[in-house]
């Protein structure tokens, strides 16, 4: 058995630091968790001790024998494997069979990080809080303020659900193989979201990737060549009503601004 690099595994070779990972996160004995990727099980066995469940969702088909053994190892009967890929399993479901919202741990592959951020966003009913880690480069970008080089469209909508920070720097040399930089683990909580009301969510998002796609325009020449199929004159009425000069970009903007800003255009994308 070999890591896969197609599938960016780098499996986490430190005990404490798995245990340090669940103590900051406070699992309690009543959480039900999914964890994606559990690998080797590194993290899942410290898991199943502390949590009720747990549901480890692999795609890689030859660590399972392993993941298995690892978890008969240590009796833990608590936990069940689902041979699935993360983009393809329904967090919905799951949660429904579990009967409680669920806590969400996962070391994601810098290929996927984006869809599954999104696909929790969405099943953000169900989810209750996330630990997840990231290569660093991608975890500044969710927690980047606006008007830095980092802020982006996952920013924004990150940060308009929930309450998004910093749990625990982990060292490259502490995986296998050891990654060229370091990971970052980002807390998730959405039980603490900011607050925002909108009456289209979709809409909401549909404006924030739209604004982002050319990032370097101003946000009315990103708006109106996207495909939002909005014309001129009503991006512009749009901007006006919300108060955003048209020359600015996208990464000016906070999440109240893209709120209001989809809140007036909507009036106009509805005509």
């Amino acid at each position: 058995m070999h890591p896969k690099k197609q599938l960016g595994q780098n499996f986490l070779a430190d005990p404490s630091t798995a245990k340090m990972i669940i103590a900051r996160a406070g699992v309690a004995t009543t959480d039900c968790v999914l964890e994606i990727g559990p690998g080797l099980g590194a993290l899942t066995v410290p898991l199943a001790m502390a949590a009720d469940r747990v549901w480890a969702v692999e795609k890689d088909t030859q660590l399972l024998a392993v993941l298995k053994a690892e978890l008969t190892v240590n009796r833990l009967a608590n936990v069940t494997v689902v041979n699935r890929d993360i983009l393809r399993f329904d967090i919905t479901a799951l949660a429904r069979e579990a009967g409680a919202p669920l806590v969400v741990f996962g070391n994601l592959p810098y290929n996927i990080s984006s869809q599954v951020l999104v696909q929790l966003i969405g099943a953000r009913a169900c989810v209750s809080r996330c630990y997840l880690m990231f290569q660093r480069e991608l975890s500044e970008r969710l927690t980047a303020p606006p008007g830095s080089r980092d802020y982006g469209r996952l920013s924004v909508m990150l940060q308009y659900c929930a309450t998004v920070g910093p749990l625990a720097t982990v060292r490259a040399n502490l995986f296998y193989p050891k990654p060229k930089i370091d990971s970052e683990i980002i807390e998730i909580d959405f039980t603490r979201p900011p607050g925002f009301s909108v009456q289209d969510e979709a809409f909401l998002f549909q404006v924030i990737k739209a604004a982002f796609s050319k990032r370097r325009k101003t946000l009315k020449n990103a708006l109106t060549k996207s495909f939002l199929q909005m014309d001129a004159g009503s991006i512009d009425a749009g901007l006006e009503a919300a108060v955003i000069d048209p020359v600015r970009r996208a990464e000016t903007l906070s999440v109240s601004e893209f709120v209001r800003l989809a809140e007036c255009l909507i009036t106009y994308a509805r005509r």
